[in-house]
C-alpha cells in the first residue's frame, strides 16, 4: 500500500493530538485508522484473520486458510484509539490484550508479530 502524503499526515496529526491529550476529530481518526488497516493488509496479505475497528473499517490479513462465509474463525476487534496505538507501537499487543482493549478469538488472532506497522512496509 502506497501512502499518499495526506494519508500519512493524518496518522502524524493524530499521534500529535493524542500526545497533547486532545480528543481527535473524526475525519483525522478515520483517515489514520483506514490507512493503518490498509498498511497491515499490505504488509501481511491473506484472508485468515479479520481485523475490525468499528466504525471505521475492517480488513482481512495474515496468510493461511481462506475464510469465505459467515463470521471468520479468527477475529480481532478493538476501538480506533487502541488500533492506532498498537499499529504505531505506542502500546504493545500484549498490554492491550491484557487490559481488555483488544478482543481476539481464534488460533491465528495474535497479531503481535505483525505490529507495530512500519512505514517502509506500508509503501
Amino acid at each position: 500500500m502506497s501512502a499518499t502524503r495526506p494519508e500519512y499526515e493524518a496518522v502524524l496529526r493524530l499521534l500529535t493530538v493524542l500526545d497533547d491529550g486532545v480528543e481527535p476529530d473524526r475525519s483525522t481518526l478515520r483517515a489514520a485508522v483506514r490507512w493503518l488497516l490498509g498498511a497491515l493488509a499490505s504488509a501481511s496479505p491473506g484472508r485468515s484473520v479479520e481485523v475490525r475497528v468499528p466504525p471505521y473499517g475492517a480488513v482481512q490479513c495474515v496468510p493461511g486458510l481462506r475464510h469465505t462465509r459467515g463470521t471468520p474463525p479468527n477475529v480481532v476487534e478493538m476501538d480506533p484509539i487502541t488500533w492506532v496505538e498498537v499499529a504505531t507501537g505506542r502500546s504493545s499487543w500484549a498490554d492491550a490484550v491484557a487490559a481488555g482493549r483488544i478482543r481476539a478469538s481464534g488460533t491465528r488472532a495474535d497479531l503481535s508479530e505483525f505490529l507495530p506497522i512500519r512505514h517502509a512496509e506500508a509503501g
